[in-house]
C-alpha cells in the first residue's frame, strides 16, 4: 500500500519521481527502506550505473517518507521541504539500490517540535544507499538531508 501511495503522490506532484519506479520495501516509525530499480530509465548507458540524480531522488524519498507517513496517521497539516542535501558517492550503483533511513526517532521528535511550536523546525536525516545483490551491505552512497517541517493552517 505504501508503494502505491508514493507512486500516486509522485504522479500528481513530481512526475519524474514516478518514472524511476520506487518501491517501499519496509516502513515503520523507526526505519524505512526504499528500492529503486536499475533499468533503462535510471542507468547511464556508458558505465551501466545509476544516475547521480536518481540516487538523490531515492535518498529524498527515504528521508521524507517516515515523516509523511507519521503526519498522515496523525491527520495534521504539515509542509515538508528539504533545506539541503549532502552526498558522498563511494562506489558505482550497478544494480537495484536500497535506500535505508534509520532516523525514525529523530523524525518523530522533529514532528513533535513542529506541532508544539507551530514554527519551522529542522533536523538532519541520514540515508545509506546499498546494492545488496552486488556489494552486500557495503554502501555505494551516504546522504545527509536537512528535513524542514512547518505546521500549516
Amino acid at each position: 500500500m505504501n508503494t502505491l501511495a508514493v507512486r500516486l503522490w509522485s504522479l500528481r506532484n513530481v512526475w519524474l519521481l514516478f518514472l524511476i519506479g520506487p518501491s517501499v520495501v519496509e516502513i515503520n516509525e523507526r526505519r524505512c527502506v526504499v528500492r529503486v530499480p536499475l533499468n533503462w530509465r535510471t542507468r547511464r548507458r556508458d558505465i551501466h550505473a545509476m544516475y547521480l540524480g536518481v540516487l538523490c531522488m531515492g535518498a529524498d524519498i527515504a528521508a521524507g517518507i517516515i515523516a509523511f507517513d507519521l503526519v498522515a496517521k496523525q491527520k495534521v497539516r504539515v509542509s515538508f521541504i528539504f533545506k539541503d542535501i549532502r552526498g558522498e558517492f563511494l562506489r558505482r550503483a550497478e544494480g537495484d539500490v536500497l535506500f535505508t533511513n534509520e532516523d525514525g526517532p529523530v523524525i518523530q521528535e522533529l514532528i513533535r517540535r513542529t506541532l508544539a511550536s507551530g514554527e519551522r523546525e529542522e533536523a538532519t536525516v541520514h540515508v545509506t544507499a546499498t546494492v545488496p545483490k552486488k556489494l552486500g551491505t557495503e554502501p555505494v552512497a551516504k546522504f545527509e538531508l536537512t528535513l524542514s517541517l512547518k505546521r500549516r493552517g
